[in-house]
């Protein structure tokens, strides 16, 4: 797999019908890797090993209800009151982030309300924090790391 735009970390790996799958830390279970999720791995380990978030805190790929629709996000963390604070979009390292990209996480976030945004394909990160009263987001160098209470 491409070199991301992360600290290396380690990983768990398994062969399987000719098929590579990654440890998830999160779900307890080896995922096919593809390259989204392998972007999406590097940023479960930045937040538990970088941004010293606790595993209970954060959460993988789940459905939410947006517009009537279902759709899945990627990576979530949350406070420890159970409030959400990240919200993150991991596409593939050969998309490009795009306007789109931010249309579609804001959409999410109108579900979710979450007070930090990261839109990542492993190789250019982006953060924001939502400005709810203003409906808009303010782009930051980095998210805040946990602050255990």
């Amino acid at each position: 797999m491409q070199l991301l735009q992360f600290s290396p970390f380690r990983f768990r790996f398994k062969n399987s019908e000719n098929k590579v799958a990654i440890f998830d830390e999160i779900r307890k279970k080896f995922i096919q890797l593809t390259p989204e999720e392998w972007v999406r791995q590097h940023v479960v380990h930045h937040f538990i090993y970088e941004k010293n978030y606790p595993k209970s805190l954060i959460n993988v790929e789940k459905r939410i209800q947006v517009n009537g629709q279902t759709k899945r996000y990627d990576v979530v963390v949350y406070y420890p009151d159970g409030r959400l604070r990240i919200l993150v979009e991991c596409k593939a390292p050969e998309v490009v982030i795009s306007q789109a990209t931010f249309d579609q996480i804001a959409r999410y976030n109108s579900a979710l309300h979450a007070d930090f945004l990261m839109v990542t394909n492993g190789l250019n990160h982006y953060f924001c924090q939502m400005d709810f009263e203003n409906e808009k987001y303010h782009f930051l160098p980095e998210l805040p790391a946990h602050q255990p209470q």
